[in-house]
């Protein structure tokens, strides 16, 4: 494989992503229920199925998360500091996708839409440990864990949305690119 078809290959796939990133970035307005509508999720997910390196694939979604919660966090409250609590659970949750999204081994809607599913439902599992331990509303067994996802599912709703969105976005616009420019695709040898 020529570099010359990998670095068009990784410029596409870096494209899609910027694209993707810059709806993080659209206030939908005041209401909370679309706080988690993001592409995130999709990213990771597209990332652990198109890059060729593993690593790359991890770094650049978790580096979008977190360049992006910077500059949230400036917006909303004048600080640069991007650490929250449960930042810890959040991030294995995307490195998670980027995991399902190398499990994907044929593109399909069915496949995407798994995975979509699957990231989403680790994401809840995993992201809402935090509130549980933390939060008195919730009693700290399992009764309070239960509690504590019913109610997240207004926010893994519209994060589980914006996989479905943002990766019918990502992956519809690559695999269409590869269908029309054959040079975007990997040779069977490099594999």
């Amino acid at each position: 494989m020529s570099i010359q078809k990998l670095n068009v290959r990784n410029s596409v796939l870096l494209i899609l992503i910027l694209v993707a990133v810059s709806f993080r970035f659209v206030d939908l307005g005041e209401s909370y229920s679309w706080a988690n509508f993001t592409p995130v999720g999709a990213i990771a997910l597209f990332a652990g199925t198109y890059f060729n390196d593993k690593v790359k694939a991890f770094i650049v979604p978790l580096a979008v998360l977190f360049l992006s919660d910077v500059l949230l966090q400036h917006k909303y409250t004048g600080e640069w500091n991007p650490i929250y609590p449960g930042i810890i659970y959040t991030y294995f949750s995307f490195a998670a996708m980027v995991i399902i999204g190398m499990m994907i081994r044929k593109v399909s809607v069915w496949s995407v839409f798994g995975a979509a599913l699957a990231g989403v439902a680790i994401h809840w599992l995993l992201t809402d440990i935090q509130p549980w331990l933390t939060l008195p509303q919730y009693s700290k067994d399992l009764s309070g864990y239960i509690q504590a996802l019913i109610a997240a599912i207004p926010f893994e709703r519209a994060l589980l949305l914006g996989n479905l969105f943002f990766g019918a976005l990502l992956y519809g616009a690559f695999e269409f690119s590869k269908s029309k420019y054959p040079q975007l695709e990997l040779s069977v040898e490099y594999n």
